[in-house]
């Protein structure tokens, strides 16, 4: 798990399987996915305001992550990343229990 963003209205946590934990020794990446799923990365969109979050995997996950890789290019401004993640507030129902 690692911390992307952190502020008073939002935090964004990118969750990522540990791929090498869950590799046996002596067994290659290819095997292991043929032989178990692999879990997916996604990401958590916490909105502080309401106590809610949203984990976006999946094809939400891929678009999120174009996302962040925009961001890293253009270096925006604390308004425009929040506006952008208040865009997924609509998508969060589960209240954060643990945070």
């Amino acid at each position: 798990m690692q911390m992307l963003y952190d502020s008073e209205s939002f935090a964004v946590l990118h969750l990522r399987p540990d791929m090498e934990a869950n590799v046996p020794a002596g067994t290659t990446p290819a095997k292991a996915e043929r032989e178990h799923q692999l879990p997916r990365h996604g990401f958590e969109i916490v909105d502080k305001r309401s106590g809610k979050e949203v984990y976006l995997d999946g094809s939400w996950a891929e678009m999120f992550q174009k996302t962040i890789l925009a961001w890293q290019q253009d270096a925006p401004t604390e308004e425009e990343v929040e506006e952008t993640l208040d865009k997924y507030t609509g998508l969060a129902q589960q209240p954060v229990i643990i945070h």
